[in-house]
């Protein structure tokens, strides 16, 4: 689809942009300040609040904000309309509180830590398959494996379909604002794939996410449907990927082209649970939507039911009213209250899980490689849509 350029971002904003895209952080910062809860007609409409209070206020208030709509794409339907479904993030209180307690249990603090050093061996392994080669692209070869790895892992399915869990990816996260059908035949072949793995853990049970969802119970007593257990599978598989490999690739960028930071973070490693966060907040890869529900208003902008908004988080987390020094990457930031998570009651349930990956990921790429560069800041690409993150990243580098 040809879309016409942006030429006033308060009354005209596209997130798919190509000036957006390649940079939205000077476009966040101009509408904070002039416009700080822009509009366009674009997408059937969409209201873009770019301040963390704001932020803040909207997804804590469910009574006026539901999350039924995630996705904003230039289908007049929400996603929910259609039939796509990924609990608990696309539902209301109170089906939502209740199906979101039964999957703490399988990202608890005690879970995640035995995940540790299954996530550090698989991250030595895919150096290993690159190390000797003196570059990679750390997008494709490192960044984009890593949470694939793991969640497939959780969810006890193979491994061995990692290419197609990219494609399907790309489909949904990337092209969901302009691929229309496409987008709901990837949602169909994930179901349909997932589907054969839920029939396998009726008869096989094993200790993994897919057989937990079986064997849990609602409060009234009632099983997941299978719907419900392919929708949260799809879920996990979305939001569990995709934003991951998205801020350890910017975080990798920052490093590759910031040598005092690469060489302060490995000379004090003590640093990478507060350069983690930093790095969560700077890099927030993640802008959510949401769908008003009963009239209201919002920084004196009178919001009507039916309209469509975007939380672009990655702005509230540059708002230089809540942090000092926002564009700065401050490796020992002591107050880091960042919105890379999201807030409210939809807040990740998953964030547990995406600390350590992340973490991980730096800690054992500077381990195995301590020294790297960017070797072309113009082959480096972008995703387009809710979630940002660098796809490709030609690295040179020597092994330590």
């Amino acid at each position: 689809m040809n879309r016409p350029p942006v030429t006033d971002w308060t009354a005209d904003f596209d997130h798919l942009d190509p000036t957006f895209v390649a940079d939205p952080y000077p476009i966040y910062e101009q509408l904070r300040t002039d416009c700080p809860i822009a509009h366009t007609d674009r997408y059937h409409g969409v209201w873009i609040p770019t301040r963390y209070e704001d932020l803040a206020a909207i997804a804590h208030d469910h009574h006026h904000f539901s999350s039924r709509t995630i996705l904003v794409t230039d289908r007049p339907e929400s996603p929910h309309d259609l039939g796509f479904h990924a609990p608990p993030i696309t539902e209301d209180p109170p089906y939502h509180t209740d199906i979101r307690r039964l999957l703490l249990p399988v990202f608890s603090p005690k879970v995640v830590a035995d995940y540790e050093p299954i996530t550090r061996a698989m991250a030595n392994d895919l150096i290993d398959g690159f190390i000797t080669d003196g570059g990679c692209d750390a997008a494709t070869d490192f960044a984009q494996h890593v949470p694939i790895k793991v969640i497939t892992r959780m969810l006890g399915i193979p491994d061995s379909d990692h290419a197609q869990f990219r494609d399907w990816i790309h489909r949904l996260i990337e092209e969901s604002p302009i691929a229309g059908d496409a987008t709901f035949e990837a949602i169909f072949e994930i179901g349909g794939y997932l589907a054969g793995h839920v029939d396998q853990h009726r008869t096989s049970p094993r200790d993994d996410i897919i057989t937990h969802l079986l064997e849990a119970r609602m409060p009234d007593g009632r099983p997941l449907t299978d719907e419900e257990i392919l929708g949260v599978c799809i879920l996990l598989l979305l939001a569990g990927i995709d934003t991951t490999w998205s801020a350890i690739g910017s975080s990798l960028l920052h490093l590759a082209t910031n040598p005092d930071d690469r060489r302060r973070l490995r000379d004090e490693p003590d640093l990478i649970n507060s350069a983690t966060e930093e790095f969560l907040r700077v890099f927030a890869p993640v802008t959510m939507a949401r769908e008003v529900i009963e009239d209201t208003e919002v920084g004196g902008c009178p919001m009507r039911k039916g309209d469509r908004l975007l939380l672009p988080f990655p702005s509230g987390n540059r708002d230089p009213e809540i942090f000092d020094r926002p564009d700065n990457v401050v490796l020992d930031r002591e107050a880091n209250r960042h919105f890379a998570f999201g807030v409210g009651i939809h807040r990740c349930l998953g964030s547990n899980l995406a600390r350590m990956e992340l973490r991980v990921a730096l800690q054992t790429w500077l381990e195995r490689i301590p020294e790297f560069t960017l070797t072309d800041p113009d082959a480096v690409t972008w995703s387009a849509g809710q979630v940002r993150g660098p796809r490709t990243l030609p690295f040179a580098f020597t092994a330590g």
